[in-house]
């Protein structure tokens, strides 16, 4: 008996998760070690969960870019490039997400309102309060992560001896020490992001108490299957 698609795509994000867990592991360990082989592995992880579905599928493109990445990468670690382009990553995460929570808040169906659509249903989002609150909550992520990028962006440019701005031999405007800047965009970021997600889990609970909330891990577990369809908007009701 063969697996089918629900089966497939199952398999196939399991390994994303696999992946993207030792992805911030490989990271540290280049932050710490110095050692270019460590970013030169994260990046290729984090490559390959992104097209991992793709490469499932065979097709010739996303196969041709990872591995025009397996060439490129070791030629930008002898460089020395490999831990700049890692350190490059998070910045380019939390924008990227500024940017998919802010263009929605320009719909009638902002990003929270997707997940509220995804894991409970249009009945949910049409009871008092909660429809206000997912715009309000789409418009604080937006600020949070677009300040995250901006910090990011800062530390990227002006670590003491490891940015950007040190590498091309000018003089960084505030010189922030290597080692907090790199434990901030490899670690503290991500923690900021997952502790201000579970404060908020517990806010929301205490300002809608009126209503009844899935357990948290409910919650993750229907994210992570309906996360395409947030995307798309209309239509993400929970099946």
């Amino acid at each position: 008996m063969t697996a089918g698609p629900d089966t497939n795509t199952s398999t196939i994000r399991r390994w994303q998760l696999a992946l993207l867990l030792a992805y911030p592991l490989l990271a540290v360990a280049g932050a710490l070690t110095h050692r270019q082989i460590f970013p030169l592995a994260a990046l290729l992880l984090l490559l390959t969960a992104l097209l991992l579905p793709q490469l499932r599928r065979g097709r010739a493109g996303p196969w041709l870019l990872w591995l025009g990445a397996l060439l490129a990468l070791p030629l930008l670690a002898l460089a020395g490039w490999a831990g700049l382009l890692l350190e490059l990553v998070p910045l380019l995460v939390n924008a990227l997400l500024a940017w998919g929570f802010g263009r929605t808040l320009w719909t009638p169906e902002p990003l929270v309102a997707r997940f509220i659509l995804a894991i409970e249903g249009a009945g949910r989002l049409a009871q008092p309060g909660v429809a206000r609150y997912a715009r309000q909550l789409t418009v604080f992520w937006t600020l949070l992560l677009a300040a995250q990028a901006l910090l990011l962006a800062v530390l990227l440019l002006c670590a003491a001896h490891d940015g950007l701005l040190a590498r091309l031999g000018i003089t960084a405007p505030l010189a922030v020490p290597d080692r907090w800047a790199a434990a901030w965009q490899h670690a503290g970021g991500y923690l900021l992001l997952g502790a201000v997600f579970l404060l908020e889990y517990v806010y929301r609970r205490w300002r809608l108490r009126h209503l009844s909330h899935p357990a948290l891990h409910t919650m993750l577990l229907q994210l992570a299957l309906h996360w395409p369809r947030l995307l798309r908007g209309s239509g993400a009701a929970a099946s």
